[in-house]
């Protein structure tokens, strides 16, 4: 046999064992991602049933009610409702994203920049808060913002009424949020930073380069794998954040969220949270 033709039966043998090392993983990501998400698409264009729940059949009103409502006489009316409650959950997302962008690429240049035993106690003390359920993290602040808490009493000292409370309002929600989703930024950011060559930075400097221009030419450029990364891992389950605009917010504006868990919930009507997600 030819060696050519030898090389290429051993070629195509250890592409097959490749593949066959990736069964398990793949798997793995059609139970948990692929499956779920053709059943929520499946949901998505059933019917709603007659005692709540749904009916497996092939109804695209889930996603004509983002636009439109059938008025009394059947003609079709367009609300924005759901249009404005999309943009305001993309809004909200894209804002918390931007600002857990922004305090987490100094933490992560500092925490890289430490020795490795102190590297690693500061990476633990990011993850802390994991350790602990979200929703004692959100009662937290809710103590902290609220009336009589330090942060109110710290802007009382600088003339602020007394009795001021922080809770209920955009900004409260905004807070809590990005005190949630900022560790999901830090780490894949630390990640890429700590992988960065320090001579780059050294020679933009040697080249007369001021901080601002190292950062924006030579940080940034090489460290955007895990800054797109971060902002994904924010961004995206921002969109579907239902504690902090109940509790911070005080459920005065409505998210996607909680559209989606008052469509399941109390409305009972399962195919139309699904276009809204």
């Amino acid at each position: 046999m030819p060696a050519a033709a030898v090389t290429g039966s051993r070629r195509r043998h250890s592409l097959g064992l490749a593949y066959l090392g990736l069964l398990p993983s793949w798997l793995l990501m059609s139970f948990a991602l692929l499956i779920p998400i053709l059943i929520v698409a499946g949901v998505s264009v059933s019917t709603r049933g007659a005692y709540g729940g749904f009916e497996w059949s092939f109804d695209l009103s889930g996603y004509r009610q983002i636009l439109f409502n059938e008025g009394w006489t059947g003609e079709m009316e367009f609300t924005p409702q759901y249009l404005i409650i999309i943009l305001r959950t993309l809004i909200l997302a894209a804002v918390t994203t931007l600002l857990c962008m922004m305090l987490a690429l100094p933490v992560a240049y500092y925490i890289a920049q430490q020795p490795t035993h102190r590297k690693a106690l500061l990476v633990y003390l990011v993850t802390l808060p994991f350790w602990m359920s979200m929703i004692l993290r959100i009662y937290a602040w809710m103590i902290i913002l609220g009336r009589d808490g330090p942060v109110p009493r710290f802007l009382e000292f600088f003339g602020a009424p007394s009795g001021l409370s922080l809770m209920y309002n955009d900004g409260a929600t905004l807070a809590a949020m990005v005190y949630t989703y900022i560790p999901l930024m830090v780490l894949p950011v630390f990640a890429s930073i700590e992988k960065l060559d320090g001579t780059l930075i050294e020679a933009a400097h040697d080249l007369y380069g001021n901080r601002w221009v190292a950062l924006r030419r030579v940080i940034l450029p090489l460290t955007a794998p895990g800054i797109i990364s971060g902002a994904i891992l924010v961004f995206v389950p921002a969109l579907g954040a239902v504690l902090e605009p109940i509790l911070m917010g005080g459920g005065k504006q409505m998210m996607m969220g909680s559209l989606i868990q008052l469509q399941f919930g109390v409305a009972a009507t399962g195919p139309s949270g699904r276009p809204s997600r």
